[in-house]
């Protein structure tokens, strides 16, 4: 079957008076970004979507990085993974469709073995997710005893199973500061971004072991982007993900997670401002902040934009895909995730670079 931008066919479901009506109220958030021909293509699976939730007490978990028309539209749930993982801790629906990608769902089914967990496009990955296994992380043990294991959320279920306990890019420097002060080391084995634990090691006195993994999304950014930026357009505005190399943080007037790029402008309302992160990011902050400018230099994520409204539709309505997890790795995962979640958050991760980003050791394939 031809795929028409993730559609099955072109315009195969009609856009009726009874579509209008149930979805007329959503398109001014996102009309600045969807023109209104395109939206007469999205409405009838938006409102598809919506009322076959409401049948099978169903919720959708939508990441930053999701299109406008996913997030602002079918979204029961938004936010950064951290904010994703504790929605799903607490919904009481029976089915959780993840409209994020592969590791996200799995996280949703660790917190939420009971329910059912859906995955649009098993395709969804992350090169994250995909740069280490379980059996990298036993070998680090090893070769590193008594160094506690702080992995981040971006990674597999086995992965997870095989941690001391989790962490986001919001919470990253805080919780190693917490492991080695829980685990009595000097040291603590981070896992798998090596640029996050370039900016983690910065940030923190602790001594990071970590792992030659990285997002394909932020890796690409460079601190000449931002200074050919800065050229052309003065006081602008320079936000970055701490997924981007040092030098790209150093460079930037802040770093943060997607929900802190996110609330900084919410609090700061910039004239103009970039975001060095995924595109549909920008979107979505902008449709909160019609005051603010926002330029868009960004990468796309091939894995998240696997994730459409056709997809989720169809996983709906066949059930499918569902996420399964062996009961031992959810046990074991969930006790990491859950020690990161019973966390008190003192303060948002801040990066900076008073000191050489320096990392004790950036393993691979030990």
């Amino acid at each position: 079957m031809p795929d028409f931008g993730g559609y099955p066919e072109a315009h195969a479901l009609p856009f009726t008076d009874e579509v209008r009506r149930k979805t007329d109220h959503l398109y001014p958030k996102i009309a600045r970004f969807i023109p209104e021909i395109e939206w007469r293509v999205h409405a009838p699976y938006i409102a598809a979507i919506n009322d076959l939730k409401r049948e099978k007490n169903a919720v959708i978990l939508a990441h930053n990085y999701m299109t406008p028309e996913i997030f602002n539209c079918v979204g029961d749930f938004s936010g950064d993974s951290l904010q994703l993982a504790k929605e799903a801790a607490k919904t009481d629906a029976d089915v959780i469709v993840q409209a994020g990608v592969h590791f996200m769902a799995e996280t949703s089914k660790i917190l939420c073995p009971e329910k059912t967990v859906l995955i649009p496009d098993m395709r969804a990955g992350c090169s994250l997710a995909a740069s280490i296994t379980g059996a990298d992380v036993r070998l680090l043990k090893q070769k590193y005893p008594g160094a506690p294991v702080v992995t981040y959320v971006n990674t597999t279920a086995d992965v997870k199973a095989e941690t001391d306990i989790c962490c986001t890019s919001s919470n990253a420097v805080e919780v190693v500061e917490h492991a080695a002060k829980e685990w009595g080391s000097d040291t603590v084995i981070f896992l798998p971004d090596q640029y996050l634990a370039r900016n983690v090691a910065a940030a923190t006195d602790v001594k990071i072991i970590t792992w030659a993994g990285a997002c394909e999304v932020h890796e690409r950014f460079t601190a000449e982007d931002i200074r050919e930026i800065r050229e052309g357009n003065p006081g602008v505005i320079v936000l970055a993900h701490p997924e981007c190399p040092p030098d790209v943080i150093a460079e930037a007037d802040f770093a943060g997670s997607t929900s802190g790029l996110s609330n900084y402008v919410k609090e700061n309302q910039p004239q103009n401002v970039v975001l060095l992160t995924e595109c549909s990011m920008s979107d979505n902050v902008a449709a909160e902040n019609p005051d603010v400018h926002f330029m868009r230099p960004c990468n796309l994520c091939p894995h998240m934009k696997r994730i459409t409204l056709p997809k989720i539709l169809r996983a709906l309505q066949t059930m499918e895909h569902k996420v399964e997890i062996d009961p031992d790795v959810i046990a074991r995962a969930r006790a990491a995730i859950e020690r990161m979640i019973a966390l008190p958050l003192k303060r948002q991760s801040m990066y900076n670079h008073t000191r050489a980003p320096e990392v004790a050791a950036v393993e691979s394939r030990v």
